[in-house]
């Protein structure tokens, strides 16, 4: 059943495993479990099917259950991740001067792929500050930050790397830092697994749907990649339930049914709910990372 299998998560592809070209590191903070794969080379990266990069997985349990206190643990320890693997990308301290543009992938009007606008909906913005009102800008001890929301093809008739590009062009960032919906391939995941990685993202992708990539080639500067699973392919998760079943290897006609349902995908009866919990903690995580 394994070639049914889609997910966008690292560690849902065997590079939760000590291996030949990957390295895997394991921690706990605020209440998380962090596992930390590093791919170093090709035969790797064709193994596991994932790019040759830095992946983080943080494992926080289910986001819209979080208390204030709990949410604010896992806040601080996603934003402990994501700044040290964006001085990692960028070669530098976070620090006064450093930029960042955030962009939230995905279509809003979609709830399952709204993950990224939902956080730049809840982030604070502070590159126009920086300009026109200095003196508001040094009390929010927060590094130039833009921000935007580029749509999907259908809606704008651009790719999303186009739109990425000319900002990028226009605020100069440091570092990109990408939003977007993944696609897992176990429920309990969803909702409850954030994924850094600093090798870009494909749009798209979790849906079998990738338009260009966003990463450092196509955008000119370091892009990092930030997503939580909200969606399961509804083959995998047919292929999961037949496997736990004892039925491992399926006959034509069942493999048939099964290819069938790859345009399908499950989401979570309470996914609006859920979204709109990732969106918090998500901008919540990101301020915190990119406090002077």
């Amino acid at each position: 059943m394994e070639d049914f299998a889609r997910s966008d998560l690292a560690a849902e592809c065997g590079a939760g495993t000590e291996g030949e070209g990957v390295r895997v590191s394991r921690a706990e903070a605020g209440g998380c479990e962090i596992l930390r794969v590093q791919i170093k080379s090709e035969e790797a990266a064709a193994r596991i099917r994932k790019p040759q990069g830095r992946y983080v997985t943080v494992e926080c349990g289910n986001i819209r259950m979080l208390d204030e206190v709990e949410s604010e643990r896992v806040s601080c320890a996603l934003a402990v991740e994501i700044r040290e693997m964006a001085e990692r990308m960028c070669g530098r301290r976070v620090g006064q001067g450093f930029s960042v543009l955030v962009a939230g992938l995905g279509n809003a009007e979609i709830t399952p792929d709204a993950v990224g606008p939902e956080t730049v909906r809840r982030l604070s913005v502070t590159r126009h500050l920086r300009r026109f009102d200095t003196a508001l800008f040094s009390t929010l001890g927060l590094c130039e930050i833009a921000a935007l929301t580029p749509g999907v093809l259908g809606q704008t008739g651009l790719e999303t790397v186009e739109l990425v590009q000319g900002a990028a062009r226009s605020a100069q960032p440091d570092l990109v830092i990408a939003v977007d919906a993944l696609a897992a391939r176990s429920t309990d995941r969803l909702a409850a697994t954030v994924q850094l990685s600093d090798t870009g993202i494909h749009p798209g992708s979790g849906i079998g749907n990738a338009r260009r990539a966003l990463n450092r080639e196509t955008v000119g500067v370091p892009v990092m990649a930030i997503g939580v699973p909200t969606v399961v392919d509804s083959a995998t998760l047919a292929a999961d339930l037949l496997a736990r079943a004892g039925h491992t290897e399926p006959d034509e006609a069942l493999r048939a049914e099964l290819e069938n349902g790859r345009s399908f995908f499950v989401a979570p009866k309470e996914i609006d709910l859920l979204v709109s919990s990732v969106g918090v903690l998500l901008a919540a995580a990101l301020e915190k990372a990119f406090t002077v």
